[in-house]
């Protein structure tokens, strides 16, 4: 009876140190990018994101043309060509091209607001 306590106890606070995690890397993405993660699946959604990208907790976001968007928190650059930070992040999004003239991303006409919402996302999977 007492060790299966210890292992429920075990487990719940463990279950409450990943609920910590990941409340800290959200609050760390909201911080970093001044956007909003719960409005980004409808923001992928509505550009096509998910038919080029695999993109982590939305659904049928599986596209194999552009990069997979999987940790992207963990690297050291945005499409092999600008340093990982917030606001190159935004950038480009925005507007690849800018960044990078032969990219195959297109100009997709998010505005600043939705790439940083975009972003915050990212950060935050």
């Amino acid at each position: 009876m007492i060790a299966a306590c210890m292992m429920s106890l075990t487990a719940a606070l463990a279950l409450a140190d990943v609920y910590r995690q990941r409340s800290e890397k959200r609050a760390a993405a909201v911080a970093m990018t001044k956007g909003d993660p719960d409005r980004a699946p409808a923001i992928f959604r509505r550009y096509g994101c998910a038919g080029c990208h695999t993109i982590p907790g939305i659904a049928g976001a599986d596209g194999k043309v552009g990069g997979d968007l999987s940790a992207l928190r963990e690297r050291v650059y945005i499409a092999g060509v600008l340093n990982n930070s917030a606001d190159n992040l935004v950038g480009w999004i925005v507007m690849p091209q800018a960044h990078s003239p032969k990219t195959a991303m297109p100009a997709t006409g998010i505005s600043d607001q939705e790439a940083r919402d975009l972003a915050a996302y990212l950060y935050a999977n």
